[in-house]
């Protein structure tokens, strides 16, 4: 081959790479706005099946706006934000908990010894949205994180009005392994969560997913989840994010706040 086939040869490579390049980036550009949509309500979806209100796609914008009174707490203290105090970051429609986290007036440090959900860094103000019917809140979703195997697991937690009861429980996003750590996209398995206890009556947290099946005639049973066979470590994974989001690093002054109040506004 003569030197000038090559050359054409390796320029024709270069232009049809740059001709490639330009169309996926436009491609992904264009593609963009849908994605977000399709997310937006994939977790609108999310907060649905935690309340228990089944909704497909094309539904779950209305249903979502007709249902559910979304809010913004200050974990520390278990307070409302007030609208007065949102921004670009802080917000109803668009929070973001990884920039949240991330952001250094916005978001804080974990210290390792209390990391039992092993994500570093965490939001001081989290969403929480309220399933109301007749003006008085019927049950409290909110959110949850924390590393899997592979992977940190994004979720919601409904529990009833008497802020004990879980009324559902689902994953949103993960890169589990699936068929196994993946399992906890199985329905079956969220199904196991409805009516167990969070806290004892001491308010105490006593969730917990263990290592095999729940025994039925247990007295813990009440506090317990099947974990998932042969994994392990994303078992371990979901135990320990739960019981770091219902603890006092989590939501728990906003608990200690709503038992005092009454969860009826």
């Amino acid at each position: 081959m003569s030197a000038d086939s090559t050359k054409k040869t390796i320029a024709t490579a270069i232009i049809i790479s740059l001709v490639c390049s330009v169309l996926v980036s436009v491609t992904a550009v264009s593609l963009r706005p849908v994605q977000i949509k399709n997310m937006r309500l994939d977790r609108l979806q999310n907060i649905l099946m935690a309340a228990g209100i089944e909704a497909k796609k094309d539904e779950a914008e209305k249903l979502y706006r007709d249902r559910i009174t979304p809010i913004i707490i200050e974990l520390e203290t278990g307070e409302e934000l007030g609208k007065n105090e949102f921004d670009r970051f802080l917000n109803l429609e668009d929070f973001d908990i990884k920039k949240v986290a991330a952001h250094p007036d916005y978001g804080k440090a974990i210290p390792a010894e209390r990391d039992i959900a092993g994500i570093k860094r965490m939001p001081k103000f989290m969403p929480v949205y309220l399933v109301k019917s007749g003006g008085l809140t019927e049950r409290i979703i909110f959110p949850l994180y924390g590393k899997g195997l592979w992977s940190t697991m994004y979720g919601f937690m409904a529990l009833d009005r008497d802020l004990t009861t879980i009324k559902g429980f689902t994953f949103y996003e993960h890169g589990e392994t699936p068929g196994l750590g993946g399992e906890v996209d199985n329905p079956r398995w969220k199904a196991t969560w409805k009516g167990k206890l969070a806290f004892d009556k001491e308010w105490n947290v006593r969730i917990q997913v263990i290592k095999g099946e729940v025994d039925p005639g247990s007295a813990e049973a009440k506090y317990q989840i099947d974990g998932l066979s042969g994994s392990t470590l994303t078992t371990r994974g979901v135990d320990s994010l739960v019981r770091f989001w219902l603890g006092p690093d989590g939501y728990g002054p906003y608990f200690e706040r709503l038992r005092g109040d009454g969860t009826d506004g």
